[in-house]
Parts: C-alpha cells; sequence; structure tokens
C-alpha cells in the first residue's frame, strides 16, 4: 500500500524497455513509475524491486533520487491508517499482510510464495519489530557545522591522543549526514519550538521571546503550543563545555573555564559525543572546547573479552576497592593504560599492586622508626656518602621520566618508573643497603642518611599522589613537616639543579646487577636461603677488585654470601658468573648435590621442550588458527614466549654446573 514505484538495475536487459513507464498497482490501483536505480540487484528474486520511501530506509533514498511520492500507511500503533482502501483500515500490519496475500491470490495475482530470511529489527525494552515510520522531526544542517570542527582538528588546535582515533573522527565528520536531534521521550530539553493556530513554528529562546514573534506576524496575541518532542541527549550533551558554566549569559565562569584542557572520554562516543562538543563549541562560543582528547583503553576481562551481564565476566571496581582498596585498583588501571591497547583485568593483578601500596607503607614506617623524617629545606645535592649521591640521582631521573610519561599521556609509562623505582630501587636497594648505618652509631654518615630517606619518600609520595591519593594523603600527614596542609596542595616535585652523580650511579648499579646475578644463581641451582657460601673471583681489574673490597659487607649480606675472596683453586662443584670483565665462581659443593642438581636441570629442560613443541604445533595448525578464540591464540604465544625464555635460563644454568 505504501509502494510508490519499481526499481530495476539500469543492466538489466530484461527490463530495460520498460524504464520510465509505469505499472497499476494491485489492490489500490495506484500507478506507480518503473525508475532504473543500482540498488535494484537483478540476482535476486526477478530482479525488480518494489519502492516504500515511507517504510525503508533504503528505499527512501531511491525514493528521494527518482522524485517517488512517500505515502505513511502505518499509525503510532502498527495499524493500517486512512490512506489504504477502507476494508484494511485499522488491521495490525500482520493481520492486514496475511489479508493482502489472500486477495492477491483471489484476483489471480499472486505469482508465488517463497521463504526469506531477513535481519529485523527489535525494541531492546519492548521487545516488538520495529518498523521505520515517516514522520515530522527536527534537524541541525550537520555538514555546515562539521566544517570547522573538522579544520580545528587539522591544524592543530585541538589534537587527539592516541594520534590515530582522529582517523575515527575524520571518516564520520566528513560524511555526515543532517542531525536528527528530535526525540519521543517523557523527559529531557524541550524542542525549543511554538506552533500557531494555523501551524506556523516560531523557533526562540523561551516562551515569551516566542509570544513576540507571534504577535508581530498575526497582528495579535494568540495561544502558542509547544512541540512536545524533546532534544537528543547528544544534542544537549554538545552543549555541556560552556553550558554548565552559566552559559549563555556572560558569567565570569565561562570566560575562566573555556576552554578546558583536556578531556578524557573512550573511543566508543567520538562520534557520539565529542565531535559534537567541536561542532557546539566552535558555533557557540568560536573556540575549541578542549585543546586535548585522551581516549583511553577499554577495560576488558582477564581473557581479553567485553564486560557484560550475560556472559558474567563483571569485575566490580567497588568490590575490589573494599577487598583491595581503592589506590591498589587506581594503580592497576593507571598501569595498564597504555595507548592503543585495552585493559585485561583480573583481581590477580589488583592483588599484586595492593602489595606494592604494602611495600610502600612498610617502608614509611622503616623510616620513621628510624627517625628518618622530611626536613622541608633539606637540599640533597652535594651529599658526602656515594649510596646517598645514588638514590639522589636515581629520584631525580625518576621525576624525569614520571613527569615525561604524565605531559605526553603515557600514564602506564608513569606508573611502571614509579613502580620500579619505589618498590625496586628505594624499597629493596636502598632501604636494605643503608640498614647498617642506620644501625650503627650516630654520626654524620648516619644524620645524611636519614635526611636522603625523608627527602626521597617525600618525592615518591609527591609523584604518587595522583594515582594513589589515600594512601599518600595518609603518610604525608604522619610523616611531613607541614601536617596542616594537604599532599595534594604541595607543588610536583622540583629538582632543577639537582646534579646526576654518574660516577655514584656506575658505582652503585654495579652493586645491584652483582647481587641480582648472584640471587639468579641461587634460585636456579636451588641453593636454600639459609646457605651462605664463598664466592671467588678471577681476572678482576683493579677497579673491579677496589669495589668488591669497598662493598664486600653490602654484597655478602644481600646476596649470601660468606666470603668474597681472590683465587684461581675453585675446586668442584662451583657455578661459573661471568660478569663484566670478571668471571666468578659460587662454591656451591657443600650446600647442594650439584650432580644431582644437573640431573634436575636436564630433565626440566626436556619438560620445556615438550612443552614448546606441543605449542608450535597448535600455533602451525592452520585449523587451530581459524577455529580458536584469539584470547587463546594469544596465550598459547605468551606461553612459548615464556618456555623460551625458561629454557635459555636453564640452559646458561647447565652450563655453569658443566664448566668446572
Amino acid at each position: 500500500f505504501g509502494d510508490t514505484g519499481v526499481a530495476v538495475h539500469p543492466d538489466d536487459d530484461r527490463y530495460r524497455h520498460l524504464i520510465g513507464k509505469f505499472a497499476t498497482l494491485p489492490l489500490v490501483g495506484r500507478r506507480i513509475q518503473i525508475v532504473a536505480d543500482e540498488y535494484s540487484n537483478p540476482e535476486k528474486g526477478t530482479g525488480a524491486v518494489k519502492i516504500t520511501p515511507a517504510h525503508d530506509f533504503n528505499d527512501f533514498e531511491v525514493g528521494r533520487r527518482h522524485g517517488l511520492e512517500a505515502i505513511n500507511i502505518l499509525n503510532a500503533q502498527g495499524c493500517l491508517n486512512e490512506t489504504v482502501p477502507d476494508v484494511y483500515q485499522g488491521l495490525d500490519r500482520y493481520e492486514a499482510r496475511d489479508k493482502v496475500v489472500a486477495d492477491l491470490r483471489v484476483q489471480n495475482l499472486l505469482g508465488d510464495v517463497e521463504d526469506h530470511v531477513h535481519t529485523m529489527p527489535y525494541g531492546d525494552r519492548s521487545g516488538t519489530v520495529i518498523e521505520p515510520w515517516l514522520t515530522d522531526q527536527w534537524y541541525v544542517d550537520a555538514k555546515r557545522l562539521a566544517e570547522p570542527a573538522i579544520e580545528a582538528v587539522e591544524d592543530g588546535r585541538t589534537r587527539f591522543v592516541p594520534k590515530n582515533w582522529e582517523n575515527t573522527y575524520f571518516e564520520w565528520m566528513r560524511n555526515i549526514q543532517p542531525w536528527c536531534i528530535s526525540r519521543q521521550l517523557w523527559w529531557g530539553h524541550r524542542i525549543p519550538a511554538w506552533y500557531g493556530p494555523d501551524g506556523n513554528v516560531f523557533v526562540a529562546m523561551d516562551e515569551a521571546e516566542a509570544s513576540v514573534a507571534a504577535k508581530a506576524e498575526y497582528g495579535n496575541s494568540v495561544d502558542l503550543v509547544q512541540d512536545e518532542d524533546v532534544l537528543d541527549t547528544w544534542f544537549s550533551s554538545a552543549l555541556w563545555p560552556f553550558s554548565t558554566l552559566g552559559w549563555p549569559e556572560e558569567k565570569p565562569e565561562v570566560r575562566r573555564h573555556y576552554p578546558g584542557d583536556v578531556l578524557v572520554t573512550g573511543f566508543d562516543i567520538i562520534f557520539f559525543w565529542v565531535a559534537r562538543m567541536m561542532m557546539m563549541g566552535l558555533h557557540f562560543m568560536k573556540e575549541v572546547p578542549f585543546r586535548d582528547i585522551y581516549i583511553h583503553a577499554l577495560v576488558r576481562d582477564e581473557k581479553g573479552q567485553k564486560m557484560s551481564k550475560s556472559k558474567g565476566n563483571i569485575i566490580d571496581p567497588v568490590l575490589l576497592m573494599d577487598k583491595y582498596g581503592t589506590d591498589a585498583l587506581r594503580f592497576t588501571l593507571t598501569a595498564m593504560a597504555a595507548q592503543g591497547r585495552d585493559i585485561k583485568l583480573s583481581e590477580q593483578r589488583v592483588a599484586g599492586y595492593r602489595n606494592f601500596i604494602t611495600k610502600l607503607w612498610n617502608a614509611s614506617r622503616f623510616g620513621e622508626m628510624n627517625e628518618c623524617n622530611f626536613k622541608k629545606n633539606f637540599v640533597p645535592d652535594g651529599c658526602k656518602e656515594s649510596i646517598n649521591r645514588w638514590i639522589v640521582s636515581r629520584t631525580v631521573e625518576t621525576v624525569a621520566a614520571v613527569s615525561e610519561g604524565m605531559e605526553s599521556y603515557r600514564f602506564n609509562d608513569a606508573a611502571d618508573a614509579l613502580y620500579h623505582f619505589v618498590w625496586g630501587t628505594f624499597c629493596d636497594w636502598y632501604l636494605e643497603l643503608i640498614k647498617p648505618v642506620l644501625y650503627g652509631d650516630d654520626g654524620p654518615e648516619k644524620e645524611e642518611t636519614r635526611a636522603v630517606f625523608g627527602w626521597v619518600l617525600m618525592q615518591s609520595l609527591r609523584m604518587l599522589h595522583p594515582v594513589t591519593p589515600f594512601v599518600t594523603e595518609e603518610l604525608y600527614q604522619k610523616l611531613g613537616d607541614e601536617k596542616e596542609q594537604l599532599i595534594m596542595d604541595q607543588a610536583w616535585p622540583d629538582v632543577t639543579g639537582i646534579s646526576v652523580d654518574d660516577a655514584a650511579k656506575e658505582e652503585l648499579n654495579w652493586v645491584v646487577r652483582l647481587v641480582s646475578e648472584i640471587r639468579s644463581v641461587r634460585a636456579t641451582m636451588n641453593v636454600p636461603a639459609s646457605a651462605k657460601v664463598p664466592l671467588l673471583s678471577t681476572k678482576a681489574s683493579a677497579r673491579t677488585a677496589d669495589k668488591l673490597k669497598m662493598y664486600e659487607s653490602s654484597i655478602c649480606r644481600l646476596a649470601r654470601l660468606s666470603t668474597i675472596k681472590k683465587g684461581n683453586d675453585v675446586g668442584k662443584g662451583a657455578a661459573q658468573i661471568v660478569f663484566d670483565e670478571t668471571t666468578l665462581f659460587l662454591v656451591l659443593g657443600e650446600v647442594i648435590d650439584v650432580a644431582k642438581e644437573r640431573a634436575r636441570l636436564q630433565k626440566e629442560l626436556g619438560n620445556l621442550d615438550g612443552e614448546a613443541r606441543k605449542i608450535r604445533n597448535k600455533l602451525s595448525n592452520d585449523k587451530f588458527l581459524t577455529q580458536a578464540p584469539r584470547q587463546v591464540i594469544e596465550e598459547q604465544r605468551e606461553r612459548l614466549v615464556e618456555a623460551e625464555m625458561a629454557r635459555e635460563k636453564l640452559e646458561e644454568a647447565v652450563e655453569r654446573l658443566s664448566s668446572v
């Protein structure tokens, strides 16, 4: 009943002679034009398709191209209206379809009936089929609004971070269609349009302004009725950067806070919200609403799947905060927020960063117990002790790395720098290296170390505060010398003018590398943690010998060594360590069975080889690669990398045991 044309493909020889002619629509008697349009598929059905512009989106476009009439045959209840023959009026659309088929069969006009599978849209709330329905709506000329918004990103007034997301923005903006801004809902901002007695429309800021316009039109005051539709949510949201500040009134908040600096949002609403804020901001304020648009990652479950209620894989952040602390969850999300990659969130990761928060707390308690107080006017440049010059240098480098990460929106880099500095450098190494000083007699060395510890801890708390605000504020109130102030009011660490001592860095980094290497060998060889073993050095340079002597007590304590000696008489059962120009030997014969340990390592190598072989077979199987879920394939690849790395370590261990 809504058909107003028949389309055939312009290259279809069967119907070329009919193009431009008319057919008579059965049951209605309407003459409808036969048009040539590439929308018609010659391979589908008869190759001739009826065009119903008022009730199909594709047909609507065909009708516009050929000037076909759009006839609305449905009312709001999905029943046929007065535009159809009397016998069909008021029938539900499904009932009417059955009657049409029956009536065509009676008139011998039905050629054939075939089953046809096609996509049907359903309302997500009502569960009923959605029918396209021709209605009057309000539109915005989005193409004209989009032009300055496109130019603003092209010339760099606004930039996307990461930059690749500007392609999504451009793709939508350059192909933008007129924007339907009216919605038939019970709530929202009502369309600012009023209708006069004859249906004439008056668009105004408010009803008073509309009444003035209507009086000028009619010559006297008339009753006006406001449009019942409301604005699209995204239209209202597009005004957010300035409407929330009191616009359109000239309020100081508008001048102070517009434009903003950074918008943080997800990629899925770049065209829904970001693009529309750009259009509205430039149109009304003549200025972009923000300088940077940071597109953050999507949080997925640990297998990389999008969280949803139906899958049952939603991780409730409130439960995680209750269990592990808000700071731990915040640090987890920050540490995983790599640009261009989604976050695979798991409870284990949050638990791991909870341990980091605990480590920070315990280190702070250790400093408090040893009177390592923060002194506001203390400047750590020019420390006498090499260990203190080293930690100051590492602090200066960390401030630079974290600042760079923050400023470039690489928050994961900033979190990574903080994690390795606070946990690794400060807690695991510096704190352990200075224990003999803090536990020893009072003196200049101890006083300097206390002051440096307090200074480093306070810089760490300030850098951590944007990510972990609660624990850092609590610790600042306990340790800071200005407890009436908040750490959130403090300046970002300023380390300009504090030099990096390269000699101290090289010296202490050498100690850290050596102890780490010895610990790694002990762990691989299953050396008991309580066992202290001798270390022999051969071919050591004078510089290395001096460092071994200078830091002997620290190395022995941290690496669980009994002695460090020079000598070539290695004996049986020693593990070789090639360290820079020096060859070192851990004498293990008295604490482990070397032959048994070598056999164990060889067995583990065999097991790893077998596991790696299975994974390689999977990854070389085309059927597995095409049928397995993406996350399963990625897991297998990660397992292969881990197995290869483990094998490399075991091979080194076997080689060490076989070297003597």
